[in-house]
């Protein structure tokens, strides 16, 4: 299986930066891109890479929720983007709240994505206890990779903590014809009910270059 991976040159750029111990260089400019698509590639990138990062730490430790819409905003402040800037309305949850500022500015869709997009995901619990699949959007992540085959690996903060999880629009069926998994569960099994796939709840990306 083949990834679609960040562009590591300029990603061992910015962590040489971010780090101050680094001394051999820049990385060379692409003289083929203009400087703003280079400013949008640049952004996604980082998003991808901070959110990486996270895999396995706690988020307790930074000014964010301990949950999947803390760690979303968190890689987003590394490019000075606060996605709750306009706060939430009444009764409305984190990720919901993203979710419209991704309506608004036109960051919203469903094509393929790019690394540091959001991904957004509907019904994966019951937000409002009353046993029924009516609470909209509520989990997000960050995508870091594409697969070949259309399986996309993102970052998200689960029951687990930190992790990566998989997700193939695709194929939605939980493993591939080798046995691979395609799908992770992102809803447990409650109330008599199965757990559901990210493939079943999948609710729409954001383009992390026009949020």
């Amino acid at each position: 299986m083949r990834f679609r991976l960040l562009k590591l040159p300029w990603l061992l750029g910015l962590a040489c930066a971010a780090s101050a111990v680094c001394g051999r260089g820049q990385p060379e400019e692409p003289s083929a891109t203009t400087p703003v698509e280079i400013a949008e590639t640049e952004r996604g990138e980082r998003v991808a890479l901070r959110a990486a990062g996270l895999v396995g730490t706690s988020l307790r430790r930074y000014h964010v929720s301990d949950d999947c819409s803390g760690l979303v905003r968190l890689a987003y402040q590394s490019v000075g983007v606060e996605l709750l800037s306009q706060g939430r309305r009444p009764g409305e949850n984190a990720a919901s709240a993203m979710y419209r500022r991704a309506v608004h500015t036109g960051a919203l869709h469903r094509h393929t994505p790019e690394p540091g997009d959001i991904v957004f995901f509907r019904e994966t619990y019951d937000r409002n206890r009353d046993g029924r699949r009516n609470d909209g959007v509520t989990h997000v992540g960050v995508i870091e990779s594409v697969a070949s085959d259309g399986t996309v690996v993102f970052v998200h903060r689960g029951g687990k903590g930190v992790v990566r999880a998989r997700m193939n629009l695709h194929h939605p069926e939980r493993k591939g014809p080798g046995g691979e998994i395609l799908n992770d569960f992102i809803r447990r099994a409650e109330g008599g009910k199965r757990a559901r796939l990210t493939s079943e709840l999948f609710a729409g990306y954001a383009s992390a270059s026009r949020l």
